[in-house]
């Protein structure tokens, strides 16, 4: 059977196939303008469908936030993986095991104790691992600072224990925070002077340092020159979201994904419609919340994906969403969206709405849908 927006089941997270290779081809000539490699973050598609289309249009190695990504991306031929987490020792036989069936995984490491756990398990086990160090340079979450001693410890212990140092990587998360072009420009010369640096020391002290890795969307986007950087990582571009709109990297008509939804019902004297996307479809993730737009839970398009202007998911429970209108409530709200009636909700993060469906519905620009599965777990 041959389904369509007004006969697929609901809630359904949609993929806007046009809009997604756009968003693609935009970070890549950017890329390719700059004269870097680009690895995109698959976690935010977890989509084999979604990381062909990077593919083709010229990336080079993906970038995973677990190892079962890593293991069903490779079990579909992609070989060049940097899992971008810290390494829990627990994990190694898992990454051992991989890398022993031909996989090109990149680890990484913050910490002396973790290093040490990578060259002990490495060598115990024949393996010389290639590790890159995450830097800090943002203070927003991992990572060492460039100009910390601990960054020469780190990559002593790993090279004097056998490892392969890969070189060192960042990511500067605190550019959600930003939402002006001269702010995220600052964070972009930020991120990349910081790496930049702490691979000086490296080399300054006679280490290896061959990759220098850093990435975000809005500073990989807003980045005007990357001199010195090998690679760039991205992830939540491929689609775009509410935050990023927020941020000012994109508008409402770049954000390929969104969650098909149906009212169900009414608080007329409330002015709300119920509909059938509630956080269980949307997430919990409130990431406009702080910005100077908040959209609640997601902004209501209509079925052609047309932005209904003042029209919020503005409240959530598991199932139910509650549809309204910022400022004065809408007397006629029934009237304007009937039982039956079918919307599209574009979410906050997209990261974390696809995260709540194990597949999603890829909509061609002639309104065909295909099911792209999407994968689940750690």
């Amino acid at each position: 059977m041959t389904h369509t927006l007004d006969t697929i089941d609901t809630p359904a997270a949609l993929i806007e196939r046009t809009r997604m290779q756009r968003n693609i081809e935009r970070m890549q000539r950017h890329m390719n303008e700059l004269g870097v490699r680009f690895r995109p973050h698959v976690k935010t598609s977890k989509c084999i469908e979604v990381a062909k289309a990077q593919r083709e249009a010229g990336a080079q190695g993906i970038t995973v936030s677990t190892l079962r990504e890593a293991e069903q991306f490779f079990a579909e031929g992609f070989t060049d993986i940097l899992y971008a987490v810290g390494m829990a020792p627990h994990r190694l036989p898992h990454a051992l095991e991989l890398r022993r069936r031909g996989c090109e995984l990149g680890i990484l490491t913050d910490s002396v104790e973790s290093a040490r756990a990578i060259a002990a398990f490495g060598r115990a086990n024949g393996e010389a691992f290639d590790v890159l160090i995450e830097v800090d340079t943002d203070g927003h979450r991992s990572g060492i600072r460039p100009e910390e001693d601990s960054l020469l410890e780190v990559a002593r212990v790993l090279h004097e224990g056998g490892m392969r140092l890969g070189g060192v990587m960042t990511h500067a998360g605190s550019s959600y925070e930003l939402d002006t072009p001269e702010a995220l420009r600052a964070m972009a010369e930020q991120e990349r002077s910081g790496c930049v640096h702490a691979a000086q020391r490296l080399r300054e002290a006679g280490l290896p340092c061959p990759v220098v890795s850093v990435g975000s969307t809005p500073t990989a986007l807003m980045a005007g020159a990357l001199e010195g950087v090998t690679e760039v990582r991205a992830g939540v571009y491929v689609f775009f979201d509410l935050v990023m709109r927020n941020i000012g990297v994109c508008t409402e008509d770049d954000i390929a994904l969104s969650v098909l939804t149906t009212v169900i019902g009414h608080q007329a004297e409330k002015g709300w419609a119920i509909v059938d996307a509630g956080w269980m479809a949307m997430s919990r993730d409130r990431g406009t919340q702080k910005q100077k737009r908040d959209f609640g839970y997601g902004q209501v398009c209509d079925l052609d994906g047309r932005v209904l202007g003042g029209y919020v998911l503005g409240g959530a429970n598991q199932e139910h969403g509650i549809l309204s209108r910022e400022g004065e409530p809408d007397a006629g709200i029934v009237a304007r969206f009937p039982i039956g009636t079918r919307l599209r909700i574009l979410p906050n993060h997209a990261c974390a709405t696809g995260a709540q469906f194990p597949e999603y519905q890829a909509l061609s620009e002639e309104g065909e849908l295909k099911t792209w599965s999407r994968f689940h777990g750690w």
